[in-house]
């Protein structure tokens, strides 16, 4: 009975291992791209189960542990980029050689009411740009206070849990609210004004993801991705992207953002930063993104206290240096990265 036990748990952890694999986009396969910390964490007490439970001398047994090795081998290839013991992506800022810009991304959940926490946060750490997510007019309205301080703002109150909202000490040009793919569905497009006059293009996102109570796919989604991966990839100057993308910073999705854009995730041999789930510990991984181009180095990031969401806010400071773009290195496309992306526009029948 111990046998199949450690059996039917060894086939069940490689599906779940090797199911992201297939390049379908429904929701019930790409769920399985979230979790892979913990299914590592669970193939590796499955490892010692069977290592100490099992008739080693029995060559069954021994195929077990291969396949437990080889599912946490894939896990790992994923995950591992996001530790410290990875190559950082991102350089460390030359002490005080640049321009620095701090960021902080807070998806507020809509049906939260606890916006001064939320405001206690923005005040504490004086974030340049604040953007938050599923904010709706009530958050506006609780959120307005701010303005004396954050003067230049983009604001789309929905209540379709799509709001959006960014607040900006530095002055926005080029403002503009687009929706992409999907009509409900809004981002935030803008040129940042930093105090030396340069212009930073700041891109804001919140794509649905797929889910059984949302789109039924990833098609939208990965869409929309693609779209500002090309759009930035044919700029020159500095950029940052950022917003709750609704995906993994691992997926096979994002790792195709980054391709296409060229842009650089500071996240790279320094840590997961899970922003999502704030109340489960258990299913947390990284929901909340900043990306940007060769032109910044890395100055810090934090995870900042809960404030009675679902996400905990993430802040970002990035430092404008001339020097940077020889000493970093992120991913790069291939052909097959340029005919996925094509395939996932045509999927959405946008481009």
């Amino acid at each position: 009975m111990e046998f199949y036990f450690l059996l039917t748990a060894t086939l069940v952890l490689a599906v779940l291992t090797f199911l992201p694999v297939l390049r379908f986009e429904a929701w019930w396969i790409r769920l399985w791209d979230f979790p892979r910390l913990q299914l590592a964490v669970f193939i590796v007490v499955l490892l010692i189960v069977q290592l100490t439970r099992l008739d080693l001398s029995e060559p069954v047994s021994w195929g077990l542990v291969v396949i437990a090795v080889a599912c946490l081998a894939n896990q790992a290839w994923w995950i591992l980029p996001y530790s410290p013991f990875f190559r950082k992506e991102v350089v460390n800022a030359k002490g005080k050689r640049g321009e620095a810009l701090a960021v902080m991304t807070a998806n507020v959940l809509t049906p939260n009411r606890n916006a001064p926490a939320l405001v206690t946060l923005v005040r504490q750490h004086r974030p340049d740009i604040l953007v938050t997510l599923e904010s709706d007019q009530w958050w506006e309205d609780q959120l307005r206070e701010l303005e004396s301080d954050y003067p230049h703002t983009i604001k789309c109150p929905l209540d379709n849990l799509y709001g959006m909202h960014v607040y900006s000490r530095l002055p926005l040009q080029d403002a503009e609210t687009r929706f992409m793919v999907e009509d409900d569905v809004p981002s935030m497009h803008a040129k940042a004004v930093l105090a030396s006059g340069r212009q930073v293009r700041v891109h804001f996102l919140h794509p649905a993801p797929p889910s059984p109570t949302e789109n039924d796919e990833s098609t939208e989604r990965d869409a929309e991705l693609v779209l500002v991966a090309r759009e930035v990839a044919d700029e020159s100057g500095p950029i940052i992207v950022t917003g709750d993308l609704n995906d993994v910073a691992w997926s096979e999705t994002t790792r195709l953002f980054r391709k296409i854009s060229g842009l650089l995730d500071p996240r790279v041999g320094r840590g997961m930063f899970n922003s999502f789930h704030a109340e489960h510990w258990l299913i947390r991984w990284p929901l909340d993104h900043v990306f940007h181009s060769h032109h910044f180095t890395f100055g810090s990031m934090r995870r900042l206290p809960a404030f009675g969401s679902d996400h905990f806010a993430i802040l970002t400071t990035l430092v404008l240096e001339p020097s940077s773009q020889d000493e970093e290195d992120g991913l790069s496309a291939d052909k097959d990265d340029r005919e996925l992306a094509d395939e996932k526009l045509a999927q959405a029948n946008t481009d």
